[in-house]
């Protein structure tokens, strides 16, 4: 009989995220050219088909690639010296004066090279690798120019040329007013929204994102963001809610928007017009955390609406320079109650659903992209149970197997 799969993956619990955790104990998964191919009981195998190489995965549970569906992890510059500060008294205020806060984050970021920029990012963007991150999302807005977007952009989308990740690339132009059009934020507007076709031109834009806060822009500012994205095909997602109720998360739905990220100041209102939008909450427990947030998002009111809720990390240098999506896993769970399978799903297959994915990732499907991780673990809910421990076995991304730990191994810039 010729060879029908590429491989096969026998041995194996599934985990596979339709219906619940979609428990198949004693599974197997046949992939072809890069895709999930057949799956199902192990006994069943022999009689669906044969494969060319066959993988036994020593009885561990196989769930899909993990997905961080927000990050701001491609950034230059390091901001420890702020934590510091603050916590030996220094007010944000102080700290803003003194020239840190973003704008820190804003002159590395400018002054480093492509290369620079690829070389300062590939330690955090390995640790999620190691922890079966199979997809991620890559925001701008450290750049805040045409010039410094373009090469933050064009540096994500090396990471997904050269590294074993699929990513998603988002233009955050709208993150803060740069200090060459302070008190002119209106004028940075209209400039973010010229910058838009041209990065969208160059292919370096999957969706469009926007800082809607008390200290970013206004409901108006991001309406006009919003309005050149609509027009250039480009959908959109918003940080919105985190430290005040500006009614973000109804403007992002009302343009169909991806998702709505933060959200510990949600009103009822809100979750109303995600739930008609179709848009996803996006949980980002690791901002909550570091800046001592005591306002948790209101997750049994978004689980009620049945607005589906996806969990990242936020990384960045600022306020969650997390690098761990298990921990962040965790932090759901245990500061806002979250169950396990919510948790895993926040990670999969709704987190596909923040990036527009869904029909590509995030559950184990046939015909879906074959990005798995492989996990030593008892049951599924040990993924959030723990923390401090990476189980992670495997990592198949587009039907290629690596361990965990060789996420960089001969990926440099090129």
């Amino acid at each position: 009989m010729s060879a029908a799969w590429d491989v096969l993956y026998t041995n194996v619990h599934l985990a596979t995220m339709v219906e619940g955790y979609g428990e198949l104990r004693c599974g197997a998964v046949a992939v072809k050219d890069g895709r999930i191919a057949w799956l199902g009981a192990a006994d069943d195998a022999a009689a669906a088909g044969a494969a060319a190489a066959v993988h036994d995965c020593g009885g561990h549970w196989l769930t899909p690639g993990l997905i961080d569906c927000h990050t701001h992890i491609v950034h230059a510059g390091n901001r420890s010296d702020e934590f510091e500060a603050r916590l030996n008294g220094a007010s944000y205020e102080d700290i803003s004066k003194a020239g840190g806060g973003i704008m820190s984050t804003v002159r590395a970021t400018r002054a480093a090279s492509d290369e620079e920029l690829y070389a300062q990012s590939l330690p955090r963007i390995a640790s999620l690798l190691a922890e079966g991150v199979t997809t991620l999302e890559i925001k701008s807005g450290y750049g805040l120019t045409l010039e410094s977007e373009a090469k933050m952009l064009r540096v994500a989308r090396r990471v997904g040329e050269l590294l074993p990740v699929n990513v998603a690339t988002t233009f955050l132009g709208a993150h803060a007013v740069p200090p060459e059009f302070a008190g002119r934020a209106d004028d940075y507007v209209d400039a973010v929204c010229a910058m838009m076709p041209v990065l969208a031109e160059q292919g370096l834009v999957d969706a469009v994102d926007a800082f809607c806060e008390c200290i970013g822009f206004n409901l108006e500012q991001t309406a006009r963001v919003f309005r050149t994205a609509a027009a250039l095909g480009l959908p959109v997602k918003l940080h919105a809610e985190q430290l005040s109720d500006m009614r973000g998360a109804e403007l992002v739905a009302h343009y169909g928007g991806l998702s709505a990220d933060h959200l510990e100041r949600l009103s009822a209102e809100g979750i109303a017009a995600m739930k008609q939008g179709g848009t996803v909450a996006v949980l980002l427990p690791g901002a909550y955390y570091f800046l001592r947030d005591t306002v948790p998002p209101p997750v049994a009111e978004l689980r009620a609406a049945g607005v589906p809720m996806a969990v990242a990390t936020d990384n960045n240098p600022g306020t969650s320079p997390m690098t761990s999506l298990l921990l962040a896993m965790n932090m759901v769970c245990t500061l806002w109650r979250l169950t396990p399978l919510e948790a895993l799903a926040g990670c999969t297959v709704h987190a596909a659903r923040a990036l527009g994915r869904q029909d590509e990732i995030g559950t184990l499907e046939v015909g879906k992209r074959a990005d798995f991780a492989l996990w030593d673990i008892a049951r599924p809910a040990d993924l959030s149970y723990s923390f401090g421990y990476n189980p992670c076995r495997g990592v198949v991304n587009g039907g290629v197997w690596r361990l965990p730990q060789a996420a960089l191994a001969g990926y440099a810039f090129r």
